[in-house]
């Protein structure tokens, strides 16, 4: 069963002379528990792609289907709580909240929209990330490494069913980088999720079960990597 599917997915800044095409007629799927990587030069449209999955921001034209449901004919407040319960954000940039803990910035999401924290949940991200040590820690006590562990937290802590990563080991060395991938793939098969992660790094692309490569807005599916 496919989880995600965009439809003719097109985006144009400007008009006439001046208009960029960021995207064009983009078409693919996902389906439940893939983790799919995006890979192309900087300016090529795979961050607004990204963006366009995520309901950050809204295409000329085209659909996007996350599980069966049209996005962009939500409105504007059942987007955003359809998007803050279905839709786990990992950015470059971590976007840790400083005052808060650990644990508290992995659990903000969850008490943002008023549900109930499932403490064996928390108890079993906290060890997949290793953080178990670490949570009453502010950010400013951490590693950048574990700082981008603990975003992987936040955006996993709703159980979301599609997980975006928008280079999430660009601050990273290397070997935290290897160690973030590995905890987005455990993500997708122990719990299911699709992820899709934008990548500059072609080593670090091909540790995904398929790649897609944009180029100048236009959308081709490389196939699946060799495992």
């Amino acid at each position: 069963m496919d989880l995600l599917r965009v439809e003719k997915i097109s985006k144009t800044y400007g008009s006439g002379e001046t208009a960029v095409h960021a995207l064009k007629d983009v078409t693919f799927s996902v389906p439940q528990g893939e983790f799919v990587a995006i890979v192309g030069q900087s300016g090529s449209g795979k961050s607004t792609l990204l963006n366009m999955i995520g309901a950050l921001d809204t295409p000329t034209s085209g659909r996007v289907f996350i599980g069966g449901k049209d996005t962009f004919a939500m409105k504007e407040k059942e987007l955003t709580i359809f998007r803050r319960r279905n839709i786990g954000f990992i950015f470059q940039s971590f976007h840790l909240i400083p005052e808060l803990s650990v644990e508290q910035n992995i659990l903000f999401p969850l008490l943002l929209d008023h549900r109930k924290v499932s403490r064996g949940y928390l108890e079993d991200l906290l060890t997949i990330l290793g953080l178990e040590q670490r949570r009453n820690h502010l950010p400013s006590q951490l590693s950048g490494g574990q700082q981008q562990r603990v975003a992987i937290g936040r955006a996993l802590m709703t159980r979301p069913s599609l997980v975006l990563a928008d280079e999430p080991t660009g601050n990273l060395d290397s070997q935290n980088s290897s160690e973030v991938i590995a905890l987005l793939k455990e993500a997708s098969r122990k719990y299911e999720q699709t992820v899709i992660m934008i990548t500059h790094n072609p080593a670090i692309a091909h540790t995904a079960d398929r790649v897609l490569q944009v180029s100048d807005g236009v959308l081709t599916d490389l196939g699946r990597c060799r495992a």
